[in-house]
């Protein structure tokens, strides 16, 4: 399953993450996968997408980045085109 992680740095500032990504690394447990990440123009949230089979998985890496001033919303997604085609058979109905 795909999840949308939105992180908020605290008072807008990035670099207590990037320190703790350098020092620390990016901690994710075995079964949890980073697929990609984009940053805002203005620096203050981070978008990454990733995917799990255990969302508790999710909660493991959240606690590995408790003292690195984030707050994360994490969101269960689905691909648009598998949602296409969810959508198809309901398309033509009045």
């Amino acid at each position: 399953m795909l999840f949308m992680v939105m992180e908020t740095f605290r008072d807008g500032n990035p670099l207590p993450a990037y320190r703790h990504l350098r020092d620390q690394g990016r901690g994710l447990p075995d079964g949890l996968e980073y697929v990609d990440s984009w940053i805002t123009a203005d620096l203050r949230t981070c978008f990454q997408l990733m995917r799990t089979k255990d969302a508790s998985l999710l909660q493991q890496w959240v606690l590995h980045w408790q003292d690195a001033g984030i707050e994360f919303q994490i969101v269960p997604v689905v691909h648009s085109s598998d949602t296409r085609e969810v959508a198809a058979p309901f398309l033509d109905r009045a």
